[in-house]
């Protein structure tokens, strides 16, 4: 079937770092990936993380895939625009800084062949989501207001016109 890729231009790390922590996640499951990048205390796990979250929601809402069958096929990190910039150096010199991006490629694709959601599946899935919206928009309303002048001082005219200090 349909293998679902999608992309991630002009991260501002460099490629060498995120491929560090890409090569922990090829040929995973999706949900051992994310909790892998969940715990992982790197800065290119959070821009990753949303990388396959955003893909498998484009194969469960595009087509109807399961999340449980997606695993991560390939995960290429290539090299993006540099970013050149100069710093001052001794003796009225200049050297050149080149601050470097990565790409970042996903192709994830299924376990089992052809494994896909059923219509009923999907209509139910939905009317869950909107169960949850409507629980949520009932308990929003029902939460009381919460007293943001509680602890302030009532000043008189009388204090306001002896301060020491004027304001």
């Amino acid at each position: 079937m349909a293998q679902i890729t999608s992309q991630l231009n002009g991260l501002r790390l460099a490629p060498r770092k995120v491929r560090a922590v890409v090569n922990l996640l090829k040929g995973k499951n999706v949900t051992d990936a994310i909790n892998q990048l969940e715990f992982l205390i790197k800065r290119p796990s959070a821009p990753l993380l949303k990388l396959i979250k955003s893909s498998i929601a484009n194969a469960e809402n595009n087509f109807h895939m399961v999340k449980e069958n997606l695993y991560i096929k390939e995960f290429i990190v290539n090299e993006g625009t540099k970013l050149k910039r100069f710093r001052a150096k001794g003796f009225g010199r200049a050297s050149m800084i080149q601050k470097k991006t990565s790409k970042i490629k996903l192709i994830l694709d299924e376990r089992v062949k052809g494994l896909k959601k059923t219509e009923k599946q999907i209509k139910a899935e939905q009317q869950e989501k909107i169960k949850d919206i409507k629980v949520k928009s009932v308990t929003e309303e029902k939460k009381p207001e919460i007293m943001k002048e509680i602890g302030k001082k009532k000043e008189g005219i009388v204090k306001r016109l002896f301060r020491r200090k004027a304001i």
